[in-house]
Order: C-alpha cells, then structure tokens, then sequence
C-alpha cells in the first residue's frame, strides 16, 4: 500500500480515520510510515519526521 492515512492525533496515540500506511511530516513534506510516527502535535495536529522537525515547529512559535 502506498497511501496517505488521515489520522487524529491524541496526547500519547493517534485514531486512523482514514486508512493508509504513512503521513506527510508538517515540516519536511517526508513520508512517514505509521510504524514510524513517534512525533506530533496535538494542538496543531500535525505530524513530525523526527524531534528535529518537532522543536522547529516549537522554536517558531
């Protein structure tokens, strides 16, 4: 499968709402297999590659 999921993210999980095999980090545009995700922003709801992309995100606001 090579599909875009839609996922609500929660405080320590995520909810599939849409099925599929990876996100799109909010940073980089880089896939990201739903196996992968560690980092997100619940607030935002947005996904991160890595904690390079998450503290960006957090030093811009």
């Amino acid at each position: 499968m090579n599909k875009l999921a839609k996922l609500k993210y929660l405080p320590n999980n995520f909810e599939i709402m849409e099925e599929g095999d990876h996100v799109l980090c909010a940073i980089s545009g880089k896939k990201i297999p739903l196996e992968k995700l560690n980092y997100w922003n619940v607030d935002e709801q947005e996904a991160y590659y890595s904690y390079i992309e998450a503290s960006v995100k957090k030093d811009s606001n």
